[in-house]
Parts: structure tokens; sequence; C-alpha cells
């Protein structure tokens, strides 16, 4: 269980312009359901965009013309006997508002304001679409969702990401406090947010501690030079890419962030850790481990699953070939300063100086 001002939490650690004097308000206010949440970020977020100017790019266009605009596209011109009619077919770029952004944006409003959301934010969004008259509609179906963003466009990574959570089916009406991400959104999707937010909540809270998501190398005993491997090829081994490591000096921490429907196994009435993700935090550590031999230092592992409503929760730690080995619930369905009493109980369990 998650309660939705929670989601906006997550939102906001995982994409900082969320903590902008603009979207202040949202922060503070109480919502019944998911799309309210969303539409009130987007119509703070494309309110402020508009302030700005909305984005623009130069997009091809082939037009038949009587000025010379452009490039004279011959062969259009013959094939269509433009010529007769004193015109002829131009390609140009023109620099206009009719983008693949702007147009998923201009999508997502609409289908934020058909779906049951306040009245009067519903009068928002449609007031905004005013300004997306000159962009074409697009159906949220069939859209890529690998966008490119450069340095004019950085301004929409936030909003596309709400868009996307729109188009994915987080429309449905909940009349309690807090709702089943399960409901809406899938393990996957939510995995996704859940570790991004483990991660910048470090990065923001805690700037004493090191916080990054790297890459962890394999401690191979045949490759002194760590280049290869004498008997086979390096790049066969499954890369090790860890959700969060902490670091304060030699002092080490990595997080594997779990969000699953039920962070336990069940056989008969035997409730067990997955032991997948087990054996996954064990190698990180190990390996981590070993790239730190000869110097001082610690290196623990932390299996962190989100909270459910189930009965068992995780919990335990352990000492496992000289290494500490922790597993806990992250509890979402509470006040959100109880959430980051939590995470603050876990840097300070594990270093010294932590704040």
């Amino acid at each position: 269980m998650i309660r939705i001002q929670n989601i906006y939490h997550m939102l906001a650690y995982a994409f900082q312009v969320l903590r902008e004097q603009g979207y202040a308000d949202v922060a503070a206010e109480e919502f019944d359901n998911t799309a309210e949440l969303l539409a009130a970020i987007l119509v703070r977020g494309v309110s402020s965009q508009v302030k700005r100017g909305l984005g623009r790019e130069y997009l091809p266009r082939t037009e038949t013309l009587a000025t010379l605009r452009g490039r004279i596209d011959v062969t259009e011109t013959v094939k269509t006997r433009a010529v007769l009619r004193r015109q002829m077919v131009c390609d140009y770029d023109e620099f206009s508002i009719d983008t693949p952004m702007n147009r998923i944006l201009k999508a997502s409003i609409r289908l934020l304001a058909r779906s049951d959301i306040d009245k009067t934010r519903r009068k928002e969004l449609r007031g905004l679409l005013v300004y997306f008259a000159d962009v074409a509609d697009i159906d949220l179906m069939h859209v890529d969702w690998h966008l490119r963003f450069n340095r004019n466009s950085q301004a929409y990574r936030m909003l596309m990401n709400v868009c996307w959570l729109v188009a994915e089916g987080l429309l449905q009406t909940q009349n309690s406090g807090s709702v089943r991400l399960a409901d809406f959104l899938d393990e996957q999707r939510m995995s996704r947010l859940y570790e991004k937010f483990i991660l910048e909540y470090y990065r923001r809270e805690h700037p004493e501690l090191r916080a990054e998501a790297p890459y962890i190398k394999w401690a191979l005993d045949d490759d002194p030079r760590g280049t290869g491997t004498t008997g086979g090829a390096l790049d066969m081994l499954p890369a090790m890419h860890s959700d969060v490591m902490l670091s304060q000096g030699n002092d080490v921490l990595i997080i594997d962030a779990k969000y699953y429907a039920h962070a336990m196994q069940r056989h008969f009435d035997k409730h067990t850790y997955h032991s997948g993700n087990l054996y996954q935090i064990f190698t990180y550590v190990k390996n981590k481990e070993a790239e730190l031999a000869g110097t001082e230092h610690t290196v623990s592992g932390l299996l962190l699953y989100a909270g459910t409503d189930e009965e068992v929760q995780p919990s335990g730690t352990y000492l496992m070939s000289g290494n500490r080995i922790g597993v806990r619930a992250l509890n979402l369905d509470q006040p959100f300063e109880a959430i980051r009493a939590q995470l603050d109980e876990i840097a300070a369990e594990h270093f010294k100086n932590a704040r």
C-alpha cells in the first residue's frame, strides 16, 4: 500500500524540478486519486512552460507555393504539373511548436480532462489546450517513449515522465487515502521509480555520503591486469549494476531496491526471502569487498523492499562471510516524514558521520 501523496514525493526526488516554487502548493494538497495528482502537476508544469514558451523544433515541410521557399522539389513539381499553375513544390524547414513532445502534452491533457477529477482542475486543463491549437493530435497508445532530450528540451523531461504515467494507466479512481500501486502500474515500471527515488533521496538529503548507481567489477583471479580473463571473454559475464551505492571513504553500503506485490516467497506456511535477490546482493557485496582488499574498509548490503500489506514483512540482518547483509521493508503507507526517518535511520546505522 502507498499513499497518493507519497507518489508525489517519490516523483519530486526522481525529478528535482518538482521542488521548484511553482509546485509548492501541489506538495501541500491532498488528493483523492492519482489522476488528481497528475493533473495538478501537469497544470503547474504546462502553465510554467507556456510562460517560458512552448518548445519549438525545425520540422521538414513540403508545400506547393507560388513563391520560392527553401528548395524546389523538381521531381514533384514536374509530376504534379505545378508549373502550369505558376506554382512549385518546395521543401523547407519550419520552426514550429508542432513537436512530438508538445503532441504528447496535448494528448495527455485531453485524456486527464476526461477522467474523474475535480471540475475546477478539469477546467484548468481545458484552458491550457488553447495554447496547443497549432499542435497536431496523436494517440498515446502509439507513442514511442524513447525520447531524446537536449539542452533546450530539458524542462520537458519531468513532464514527459508524467505523461508516460498517464498513458500507462494511472487514471483509476480511488476513494480512500491510499491505493494499491498494482491497481494502476505494473511492478517493473513502479520498481524503476522506486529505485530512482531511493537514489535521489540520499543524493539530496545526505551530501556527506556519496550516492551513486555504479557498475561493480567482477573480481577475477586469473586476470591480474583487471582487463579480462585469460580463460574466457569478460563481456560474457553479466553486468553487475547496483541500484544504490552509498559510500563514505572506504565504508560502503550497497542497496538493492525491490518493489514487488509480494515481498516474501511462501511455500505452504513458510515465508522465505526471494532467493535470487539474496544471491544478487551477496554477489555485489563480495565483489566490492574484493575490490577494496588491502585497504581499511567495510562493505555491507541491504535488500530494501517496498512494504506491502501482507502480514509477514522482510526483516533481518545476517553476517555472511564477514559482511553484513540486511533485509528490511520500507513502509510507504504512512506520512512522508516517517518514510524520511526510515531512510535516515539506514544511513545512521551504516555510517558514523551520517546526519
